[in-house]
């Protein structure tokens, strides 16, 4: 395997961890009436690698399913998670 392939796993990785984790604090601290999470740094950790693990963790921890605009808001980042990959994919 190549340093870059290893780097970009390792990215995704660490990002889809960090989005699925900020997913579920975001939900224990809304049951705790406590801060939150802003919901664009939830879209931004998303659009930096972490979508996969940002979907698994609004699913797992269901937590924020229901509100319309926040998947809207999350599936703009989409196309920037989709680039960094493609673009992975195309230079490696």
């Amino acid at each position: 395997m190549k340093i870059p392939d290893s780097f970009a796993l390792c990215w995704f990785a660490a990002f889809s961890v960090i989005a699925f984790f900020a997913f579920g604090y975001d939900k224990w601290r809304a049951q705790r009436s406590g801060w939150r999470v802003p919901e664009m740094s939830l879209v931004l950790l998303g659009a930096l690698g972490g979508w996969v693990g940002g979907l698994i963790g609004m699913q797992l921890f269901r937590h924020k399913t229901a509100k319309w605009t926040f998947w809207l808001k999350y599936s703009l980042g989409l196309p920037f998670f989709v680039a960094e990959v493609w673009l992975w994919w195309r230079y490696r």
